[in-house]
C-alpha cells in the first residue's frame, strides 16, 4: 500500500511538470544565414567584386596600396587610415587629380585629414538640440502600439544591420533634398552623425534632410563619400544597397575597379618586400658577403702532409738526393772534403803547415787509402756522372772516418 502511494505521488510530480512545460513552450521557425565559404570567409570585396564583373568592369583586391596608375579608374576604400603614411595619402589624392574617382565608406579614420583635402566632412547634431528632443519625447504621453508616422524605418528589418534603416532621397548640388528623383532604401546609416560640404554636390542623398552619400569634384577627378557601411558580402545585393553601389562609383563599362581595405593587411615581412625589394636584395647580399668572409672554414686549403717522423738513414738519404739535384753535387762534395780536413787537423800533427800533396800523403798513410784514389777524390772538379760523385763522395766519409777511429 504505501509502496502504490509513493508511485502515485511520483506520476503526479511527473504529470504537473510535464504540464508545466508544455504550456511554456511552444515551437518556432528561425530562419539563419548560413556561414560564408570560400573566399568569401578572407575577402571582405568578394561580392563587390562579382557584382561589378557582372556589369561589365573588371576589378581586383590589394592589401596594400602598390602602384595606382592611369589603368585604375575607380578606388573603394574601406576601414582605411587616411592620415597613417603621407607618402601612400599624397598618392591617392595626387591620383584622384588626375581623374581618378575615389569612393570611402564610414569605416574611414583620421577624417580630419581627409576632410581638409576633399571638402567633405563630418557633422554631429548639436548637443542642446538632442536634449530638446528628449525633454519632448518625455513630455509626449507614452502610445502603446502606435503605428509610426512614416515607413520609412520600418520597412526594413534594422535588427539585421548595425545601423540605421530608411529611405535615401536624392539631393540637389546644394545639399537641399529635390521633390523629384527615385529613393532608395538603405540600411546600416550612422544615425548619429550626417555629412557637410561647401563644395557643389554632383552626387547625393539624404535620410530625414541630412546629408548621408555626396560626391565632390577634385581636379579632374572626383571623390564621394557614403555615411555607411551596406557594401560588405552580406548586405550588398539587400534592398537598394546596389544601385547606391553602382551610384557612388559612377561605375561604367570597362572600368578597372581596384577595392582596398585595411582589415586584412599583409605582415610586415611582405611590407617590407613590396615596397623595399631592392634594398633587401642588397642588405642580403652584404650580409652573405660579410659572413662569407668571416667565418672559419672547415678544413685547410690543401690536404695536410703526413706527419709520421722519417727515419736518419731517411732523412740524411733525402737531403743528399736534394744536394745533388741542386748544383750538381757541388756543395755536397765541398762539405764532404771540409769534414775530412777538420778531422785531420785534430788527428794529424802539423796538417796546418803541410803542402796539399803532403796533407794527401798524410792522410793515405794515416787511413791505409790509395794516394792516387785519394787525390782524384779530393780533387773533384768538372761533372761527373751520379754514380761517380757517389763513389768520390763514399771515399772522402771512409777517409774521416778511419782518421777519427
Amino acid at each position: 500500500m504505501r509502496a502504490r502511494i509513493i508511485g502515485g505521488l511520483i506520476a503526479l510530480v511527473i504529470g504537473a511538470l510535464i504540464v508545466l512545460i508544455a504550456r511554456n513552450t511552444y515551437w518556432s521557425e528561425i530562419t539563419v544565414r548560413t556561414p560564408l565559404r570560400g573566399e568569401a570567409v578572407t575577402n571582405p570585396f568578394y561580392a563587390a567584386q562579382k557584382f561589378t564583373e557582372a556589369l561589365g568592369a573588371t576589378s581586383e583586391w590589394r592589401q596594400a596600396l602598390g602602384t595606382l596608375g592611369d589603368d585604375v579608374d575607380v578606388l573603394v576604400l574601406a576601414n582605411w587610415h587616411w592620415n597613417l603614411i603621407e607618402d601612400r595619402r599624397d598618392q591617392i589624392e595626387a591620383w584622384v587629380e588626375r581623374g581618378g574617382r575615389l569612393m570611402i565608406d564610414s569605416s574611414l579614420t583620421d577624417d580630419e585629414a581627409f576632410s581638409d583635402w576633399s571638402g567633405i566632412r563630418w557633422d554631429y547634431p548639436d548637443d542642446e538640440e538632442d536634449e530638446d528632443e528628449d525633454a519632448d519625447a518625455a513630455d509626449e504621453p507614452a502610445q502603446e502600439n502606435a503605428e509610426p508616422e512614416s515607413d520609412e524605418t520600418t520597412v526594413f528589418d534594422p535588427g539585421r544591420y548595425r545601423g540605421v534603416c530608411g529611405k535615401l532621397q536624392p539631393v540637389d548640388e546644394s545639399g537641399a533634398v529635390r521633390s523629384n528623383g527615385r529613393t532608395l532604401s538603405v540600411c546600416s546609416l550612422d544615425g548619429y552623425s550626417f555629412l557637410a560640404t561647401d563644395r557643389k554636390i554632383t552626387w547625393g542623398y539624404a535620410y530625414e534632410g541630412s546629408l548621408q552619400a555626396a560626391r565632390v569634384d577634385a581636379g579632374s577627378g572626383s571623390v564621394t563619400v557614403v555615411n555607411a557601411e551596406p557594401f560588405g558580402n552580406r548586405d550588398l545585393m539587400d534592398e537598394d544597397h546596389a544601385k547606391l553601389f553602382v551610384g557612388a562609383m559612377d561605375l561604367r563599362g570597362g572600368d578597372h575597379v581596384v577595392f582596398l581595405s585595411e582589415t586584412e593587411q599583409m605582415s610586415l615581412l611582405g611590407l617590407i618586400w613590396l615596397y623595399g625589394a631592392p634594398v633587401v636584395m642588397l642588405a642580403l647580399a652584404v650580409i652573405a658577403a660579410l659572413l662569407w668572409r668571416g667565418a672559419v672554414r672547415f678544413g685547410p686549403l690543401a690536404a695536410p702532409t703526413d706527419t709520421a717522423r722519417r727515419s736518419l738513414a731517411e732523412q740524411i738519404r733525402g737531403t743528399g738526393q736534394f744536394a745533388i739535384r741542386l748544383g750538381d753535387g757541388k756543395a755536397l762534395h765541398a762539405a764532404a772534403v771540409r769534414a775530412l780536413q777538420e778531422a785531420a787537423r785534430r788527428r794529424i800533427a802539423g796538417y796546418e803547415r803541410m803542402a796539399q800533396d803532403d796533407r794527401i800523403a798524410a792522410i793515405a798513410r794515416k787511413t791505409g787509402l790509395e794516394h792516387e784514389a785519394l787525390a782524384s777524390a779530393l780533387n773533384h772538379l768538372g761533372a761527373r756522372r751520379k754514380a761517380d760523385l757517389a763513389q768520390t763522395i763514399a771515399l772522402v766519409e771512409t777517409a774521416r772516418r778511419r782518421i777519427l777511429e
